[in-house]
C-alpha cells in the first residue's frame, strides 16, 4: 500500500478475497465480480467477470481499494484501473504460507483491519498438517481439452500437505494440456477431480479414468484462500481418504 488513507470502500475481483473481506468487514465491500458467490446472499454491485471487469463501473463506485490476484486477473485490466486513478492491491499466492501472508497484507495492511479470528483459526487448522506425500495423483482442472495442475500452484501445495503429490508438479507449465491417453498412463494412484473451474461430477470425469480411484473434491476448499481454509484440511482429507479406502 502506498496510501495511508482510511479505506471505507472496497471492490474485489477475486471470489476468495471477496469472501475474506465479507467475512471480516462486510460494510467495506461495495463491488464484486459476477463469480463471487460467497457468502451466500452477497448484496453488492456486480462489476463483470474476473477476466473482463467493467473498469468504468468500478471507477463509478469510487473505491478506496480494488483487490485482485496476479493469476485470476489480467494485467491490462489492472493497468486500466490504475490509469483511472484507483489503488489496486494484487496478491500472489502459490503456497499456503503465501495465502496466509497475502490475506494478512490485504486485511490488515490494505484495509486497516485487525487480523480476523477466522484467519487465526485457518492457521491453526493447518498447523499440524504436513504429511509426506504417499500418493501420486493426476489433477485435472478442465476437459475438452484436458488440463491439469502443473508446477508452482496453490492447489498443488495444499494437496502435498495432505499427502498427495500431483504427477505433473515438475512440468514446465503451471496448467499444461495433457492428452487423456498420457494421463491414463501416468502411473498415478488416483485422480483428483475438483468441482471448479470445470465442474467434475460422479457422472462427468471418473469414467475417463477406468480402474483409477477418483476423489471428487470441493474446488472452493482446494483452490480458494480465505475463510474456506479453516475447514479445508477436514473436507479435502475426508474426500481423499474415501477415494482410496
Amino acid at each position: 500500500m502506498t496510501s495511508r488513507r482510511t479505506v471505507r470502500r472496497v471492490v474485489s475481483l477475486v471470489p476468495s478475497l471477496t469472501e475474506a473481506v465479507a467475512a471480516t468487514a462486510p460494510e467495506l465491500l461495495v463491488g464484486a465480480t459476477d463469480w463471487c458467490e460467497h457468502p451466500p446472499g452477497l448484496d453488492v454491485v456486480r462489476v463483470g467477470g474476473t477476466k473482463n471487469p467493467d473498469v468504468a463501473r468500478i471507477a463509478a463506485l469510487a473505491p478506496d481499494l480494488v483487490v485482485a490476484n496476479e493469476e485470476e486477473n489480467r494485467a491490462p485490466d489492472l493497468a486500466a484501473l490504475r490509469a483511472a486513478g484507483l489503488e489496486v492491491l494484487v496478491t500472489e499466492v502459490r503456497t499456503l504460507e503465501q495465502a496466509f501472508g497475502g490475506l494478512e497484507r490485504l486485511l490488515v495492511g490494505g484495509c486497516g483491519l485487525a487480523s480476523p479470528g477466522w484467519l487465526a483459526d485457518a492457521r491453526d487448522a493447518w498447523r499440524d498438517v504436513g504429511a509426506a506425500p504417499v500418493l501420486e495423483a493426476v489433477v485435472p482442472v478442465w476437459r475438452r481439452p484436458w488440463m491439469v495442475l502443473g508446477r508452482d500452484t496453490f492447489a498443488g501445495d495444499v494437496l502435498a500437505r495432505l499427502g498427495v503429490r500431483h504427477v505433473y508438479a515438475g512440468h514446465a507449465e503451471r496448467y499444461p494440456r495433457v492428452p487423456l491417453e498420457e494421463l491414463r498412463a501416468s502411473g498415478a494412484d488416483l485422480v483428483v477431480l475438483p468441482d471448479e473451474p470445470y465442474r467434475f461430477t460422479r457422472d462427468d470425469g471418473p469414467e475417463a479414468f477406468p480402474g483409477l480411484p477418483a476423489a471428487l473434491v470441493s474446488g472452493r476448499h482446494l483452490t480458494w484462500y480465505g475463510p474456506s481454509l479453516t475447514r479445508a484440511p477436514e473436507v479435502l482429507g475426508r474426500a481423499l481418504r474415501t477415494a482410496v479406502r
